[in-house]
Formats: C-alpha cells, structure tokens, sequence
C-alpha cells in the first residue's frame, strides 16, 4: 500500500542513496555544521567541571551510557545556540530530540553509541513498527547518529569516531529475538543506504 510520507516509498533499497541524498539536500542544517556542533559538543562535554574541579576523561571515567546521555543532550543545546528562535531542545516526549521551530518535519532524532560502527534502537521501535500502532514520538524522520569512543584511564583520548545523518522508518528497525531483549538495529538496507556518513574520527575530533 503506498504511503504519501514515506520517501522511500515503492522505491526500490538499491535506489535509497539517491533519495536520502536529496532529504539531506532539503535540510536546513549543512552537513558541515551539524558536523561542528557535534565536535564542540564533544568538547565541551570534556571541558565541563563537576564537584571538586573534576574533568571527565581526566578525573572521572563515566561508563558509555553515560556519556552518550550526555553528549545526546549537548548536541541540541549546541544546535540551538547557533540559531536562536529556529531550533531548541525537545520539550516533549512527543517532540523529536532537536526541534525545528518553523517546521517540524525537519526535526531531528539523536542516536549515540560507543559502538565503533553500529548504532541501535529502543526494543520499542522495531515493535511498533511491526504492530503497526504510532507512538507518542513520530519515529520516521531525521536521525542524526553519532559513535564514539570514550576514555578509561587518564592516559587514553576519547574520540567522535563516525557522525552519519539521513532518514530512518520504523521498518528499518529489528528488533532482539529474545523477549528479553531490549535493542533493536538497523536492516542492513537502511544501515547502508539511508544513513551518510559526515564524519569519521581523526585528530581533530580528539579531546586535547
């Protein structure tokens, strides 16, 4: 059944490039400053002090999650900054993690993960989809998914080591055999098409 909002729709997987590539084409953010924002979130994630003058990756080594949750919420703040009056952080669970003011549909999801390469979803994502019930957050859209590495020890340099931006549908999510299992990831279609890759860790992208 075709489906008017669906891009991708009656399009066949070996034709997605193309198409993410115009959706990326239409947003208003450039690729190379959802890139910088990224960075400088990464950065200032580092460059914070906590408690007794504490500096994460120097003093305290947070596990991933923590500090994905982290740069997940700096990257809006980041965005918004740039352009006051045109993107904010959610304010919702219905709205998507950075908010296009003048139009929603350019809304963007995050997505981190200390994963080298992969990135992964709520267990819920690909359960809706296969139920066919909406969820209270619009789950087709932009994503922006960002992996990276984080420090253990004071002698290592954590890293942004891959940003990709494009467009995701619930379809595109698997979700764990076990009942138990609360992950989903990407088809191997969608990972390889409907995501483009900005970015991919260098120097630059390390924490001095």
């Amino acid at each position: 059944m075709s489906n008017p909002d669906d891009p991708y729709d009656g399009i066949p997987p070996q034709r997605w490039a193309r198409v993410t590539k115009k959706l990326i084409q239409k947003h208003p953010l450039r690729s190379g400053e959802i890139v910088e924002s990224v960075l400088v979130a990464w950065q200032d994630l580092h460059k914070t002090v906590l408690g007794r003058k504490l500096r994460i990756g120097k003093d305290i080594f947070p596990n991933p999650q923590i500090i994905g949750f982290l740069l997940h919420e700096l990257i809006p703040v980041e965005v918004a900054s740039r352009h006051a009056g045109e993107w904010r952080r959610e304010k919702g669970k219905a709205e998507k993690d950075l908010v296009y003011i003048p139009n929603p549909r350019y809304s963007v999801e995050i997505k981190t993960s200390s994963h080298p390469t992969a990135i992964f979803g709520n267990r819920s994502y690909a359960q809706r989809s296969a139920s066919g019930r909406l969820s209270s957050k619009a789950r087709s859209g932009y994503f922006l998914t960002v992996n990276f590495r984080s420090a253990k020890t004071a002698d290592e340099v954590g890293e942004i080591t891959r940003i990709r931006f494009g467009w995701l549908d619930p379809t595109d999510w698997i979700g764990q055999s076990s009942q138990t299992g609360q992950q989903s990831r990407l088809t191997g279609d969608a990972d390889t098409y409907k995501l483009v890759q900005l970015y991919s860790g260098t120097a630059k992208a390390k924490v001095d």
